[in-house]
């Protein structure tokens, strides 16, 4: 009996070792319980290595949820917190109950997500560094929803963590995601001195998403080893993500030196990027081949070239004009900022002239001095300095971008009276002009009710085309009306035609506005140009009734007008006429009287 009560002591004894093991719990949370939070695929990690949890959060109902927010639910690790304080014996914590991961300042951090409409989903992500204390297993990750800043749901998800065979140091570079650059394409080919325009096939070739992508392309100023002009003070790319198994293609526009050898050169580049949305800069190496054409290299028993030799580069590092905006005919000030984008070479006796392009064989740009060249005695390696140069656009140019061109001529340690050349693009704008012509009204005098009608031309003097004319007529005695003319070309003319309809008596001296307004080519309106015409707007006449009265007296039907002098009229004509009568026939009874003397003399006189 003794024996057998031993052995029961020890049998318990070791179940309760046994149960104070923390064993791995390989039971998962159904998700399909969440309300708004799924996977799609479960997460995996690493005891000691950063993990990413990528999500999707989807509204179901039928309501826009704003404010939207997701963080770990710190209740978990609180409670293990507290289970690991307690002196119960009996104690225990499954993997189940654990907070999988390390507790720092930013780990309960929220998650914003902002506003979720209806129906729709959001993709985010949390990432935080795995316990390196637990057991290989599945973990249930505590998460809490709040939208509008309030408690709205806690949820979970599942994670799958193993034992990691060395930890990643902390502030390590290396990255957990590979591009392969060049895959499925030929090797570029350029010739000297056209530019080279060619794109670079990049591959993310995990299945890992990476974000805030940027591709460095790595220049250097020996052109032994990187054959390109150096125009740019920064060759980087930027994508925002670039999906697990994604192909994309980066473009590049190069200028092939003019001292390069022919061949084949390595072209090395550095990707930057992050494996979450919030996750820490990683980095990836790779190189890409491309061939250029130019000159063979000289033989050793080749004549010696002094002007073979190494040189500064001289680039434009960004430029800016004061006013910022441009106008044909107007003065400006051009600041360029000049770098020497060299690593270890330096420059002296420096010499920028400045070469506007010409339209006509006139010069676009010109100096307000007679010289359009700027002297600078030296710059180091990698120093910059700012050119100011005062300068007008030519007022009768079209509104467009035009180059100036900067030769620059200078001297480096191995390499005298070195000269190269760089482009700026300066927009030109020219400013809208429009005059009317002759305002018709007619009438411009009306009723209230009546209408009358405006016609005018509106001619566009300017440069640029007027877009989306209209015509405004404001007064306090019409109605306001629009009237749309459309566009109107350089030197072209548009016609208003409008009816106005007087709605109130006029009360002051009669001026109406007529607004004339316009869009240039990004869609701004311009201010209003204020014409004025006169209308006269008066009362609206009573209407007479139709019907008689029986009882009122007859009408007065006394003609008016001419018609009243008809009777005199008619008596004055008559008069005229029996008095022209009676003239004629006295006028008659002379001449026969004259005549009958006449004939009686000569008759005597025989």
């Amino acid at each position: 009996m003794n024996k057998f009560r031993k052995g029961i002591v020890w049998l318990l004894s070791v179940l309760m070792m046994v149960s104070a093991v923390h064993m791995p719990a390989f039971g998962q949370y159904d998700l399909s319980k969440n309300t708004y939070i799924d996977v799609k695929k479960t997460p995996s990690g690493k005891t000691g290595e950063n993990i990413t949890i990528n999500m999707v959060f989807t509204n179901d109902t039928s309501n826009d949820l704003n404010g939207v927010a997701v963080l770990f639910d710190r209740s978990v690790a609180e409670a293990e917190y507290e289970a690991t304080e307690d002196d119960d014996e009996d104690s225990t914590t499954r993997t189940s109950d654990m907070f999988p991961f390390e507790i720092t300042s930013s780990t309960f951090n929220a998650k914003i997500l902002g506003k979720v409409k209806s129906g729709s989903s959001k993709n985010f992500s949390l990432s935080a560094r795995v316990r390196r204390d637990i057991s290989e297993g599945y973990y249930t990750v505590p998460l809490e929803v709040k939208v509008g800043g309030s408690h709205a749901s806690y949820e979970k998800v599942n994670v799958w963590i193993t034992k990691s065979s060395g930890t990643t140091a902390s502030g390590s570079t290396e990255g957990t995601i590979q591009f392969e650059l060049g895959e499925d394409q030929s090797t570029p080919f350029g010739t000297y001195p056209d530019v080279m325009n060619y794109n670079m096939n990049v591959r993310n070739s995990s299945d890992i998403t990476a974000f805030d992508v940027n591709i460095r392309m790595t220049v250097d100023p020996d052109s032994t080893k990187f054959p390109f002009d150096i125009n740019d003070g920064n060759y980087t790319k930027h994508y925002d993500r670039i999906g697990g198994g994604e192909k994309i293609s980066v473009p590049y526009s190069m200028s092939i030196r003019k001292d390069v050898y022919s061949g084949y050169y390595p072209i090395a580049f550095t990707i930057e990027y992050r494996d979450s949305t919030d996750g820490d800069i990683q980095k990836a190496q790779g190189t890409f081949y491309v061939k250029v054409q130019n000159k063979e290299k000289e033989e050793d028993t080749k004549e010696f070239n002094a002007n073979d030799r190494t040189k500064a580069r001289l680039i434009v590092d960004g430029f800016q004009t004061n006013p910022e905006t441009v106008y044909a005919g107007d003065d400006f000030e051009l600041i360029l900022h000049m770098k020497n984008a060299s690593e270890d070479v330096a420059a002296s006796n420096i010499l920028f002239s400045l070469e506007s392009e010409k339209v006509s064989d006139s010069a676009v740009f010109t100096t307000d001095s007679s010289s359009s060249a700027i002297v600078v005695n030296s710059l180091s390696a990698g120093q910059t300095t700012d050119v100011k140069v005062k300068m007008r656009a030519g007022a009768w140019v079209d509104q467009r971008t035009y180059a100036l061109t900067i030769n620059e001529k200078y001297d480096s340690p191995e390499f005298k009276n070195a000269e190269e050349k760089v482009t700026v693009n300066i927009p030109v704008r020219q400013v809208a002009r429009l005059n009317t012509g002759t305002i018709d009204v007619m009438p411009d005098a009306i009723s209230v009710g009546s209408e009358t009608n405006v016609m005018f031309p509106i001619n566009n003097t300017g440069k640029v085309l007027l877009y989306n004319v209209m015509v405004n007529f404001v007064g306090d005695s019409i109605q306001q009306t629009s009237s749309y003319v459309g566009n109107i070309k350089p030197g072209e003319t548009g016609n208003v035609d409008a009816m106005l309809t007087g709605t109130a008596p006029t009360m002051d001296d009669g001026k109406i506005k007529v607004l004339i307004t316009y869009e240039d080519e990004n869609g701004v309106v311009s201010e209003p140009v204020e014409k004025e015409i006169t209308l006269m707007v008066s009362e609206a006449a009573e209407m007479e009734s139709g019907a008689e009265d029986p009882g009122a007296m007859p009408a007065d039907t006394e003609p008016k007008g001419m018609a009243r002098y008809k009777n005199v009229i008619i008596g004055c004509v008559t008069a005229v006429l029996v008095i022209g009568g009676a003239g004629t026939v006295l006028v008659l009874k002379r001449r026969k009287k004259k005549k009958e003397t006449e004939q009686e003399d000569i008759e005597n006189e025989i």
